[in-house]
């Protein structure tokens, strides 16, 4: 039976995560961990460990005593949140990875970690952006995704570790709030929508990004964690995607739902500019060929559903 740590598991994707894999492999078999562990969480609701993913030892040690053999990384501080403090983001984001993948090494795990479209840059091809590109990030976020890329790549390569992994694009969750990323505004408007009937979005209504709706984010990650590897021609860094949306889009489908809802606009200049520093759009077609990538949520699907639910909740 595997034993699976996540790391970062109170943040975004981590806290839905450890539910999803607890459902699919038990509760007592996947193990969250996080620096601090908040009440009424998920950590109430199966294994735990108190985790700075930066103590190479501790790390060690959480892997060793579990008897862990497969790794879920999603320990990290985002965009937005990252340009304030770039070498605390560089010292969570980098030296949290390599103490992973050294604990990785020493206990023979397989590793998933999460990278995402900051990788890429201006000097990018911005339409249906290419698995294989350049990648030149302005971002010191993107600059550790691409690093942690080839750190990945270099050890599956040099020690033979089955390491894998996605660039995500945004991703819109009917369950965690936003922990200060640039595609932030695709959650906040919901809640906007719901309270006050209107939302002040950060970025410009023609700013194209892709989006991904979280069950499809924790689907693909399993996925491909279970993926025959002969198959696959790329081990890491994978992109996928659901849809390529502007606020604008996004505020229209929301009016269809709630025709008084309105929308307007007070541009954040760091966000801006990165986010006008990533793709309009990913091609997805290598992990849809490898692996079977297969998004179940589009535009309209994904916002019926977060409206539905989230009003129940508001409720």
């Amino acid at each position: 039976m595997k034993k699976i740590l996540v790391t970062g598991s109170m943040g975004q994707i981590g806290s839905e995560l450890v539910s999803h894999l607890r459902d699919r492999y038990g509760s007592s078999n996947v193990i969250a961990s996080g620096r601090r562990k908040k009440n009424g969480s998920i950590a109430d609701q199966g294994p735990f460990e108190l985790l700075d993913v930066t103590d190479s030892e501790k790390t060690e040690a959480v892997v060793r005593n579990n008897k862990v053999n497969t790794i879920y990384h999603l320990a990290s501080l985002l965009s937005a949140t990252g340009e304030q403090d770039p070498q605390a983001l560089w010292n969570i984001n980098m030296n949290g990875l390599i103490n992973v993948l050294e604990a990785a090494r020493a206990h023979g795990c397989s590793v998933f970690f999460p990278s995402s479209i900051a990788v890429f840059g201006s000097q990018s091809p911005k339409d249906k952006t290419p698995q294989d590109t350049i990648t030149r990030p302005s971002t010191i976020y993107g600059i550790s995704k691409v690093s942690g890329e080839l750190l990945c790549d270099y050890y599956h390569l040099k020690y033979g570790l089955d390491i894998r992994g996605l660039r995500y694009p945004g991703i819109i969750s009917n369950v965690a709030l936003p922990g200060g990323g640039t595609t932030d505004y695709a959650v906040l408007i919901f809640y906007d929508a719901l309270k006050d009937g209107r939302h002040t979005c950060f970025l410009k209504e023609d700013t194209a990004l892709d989006f991904i709706y979280m069950p499809d984010a924790l689907e693909g990650a399993v996925k491909l964690m279970e993926a025959d590897p002969a198959k696959l021609r790329h081990r890491n860094a994978f992109n996928i995607t659901a849809m390529s949306i502007t606020p604008k889009q996004l505020a229209a489908a929301i009016k269809e739902h709630k025709p008084d809802f309105t929308i307007d606009y007070e541009i954040d200049p760091v966000r801006q500019e990165i986010a006008d520093s990533w793709p309009n759009s990913l091609d997805d077609s290598e992990a849809r060929t490898q692996w079977g990538w297969d998004p179940q949520y589009d535009l309209k699907k994904m916002t019926t559903d977060m409206l539905e639910v989230l009003a129940a909740r508001i409720n």
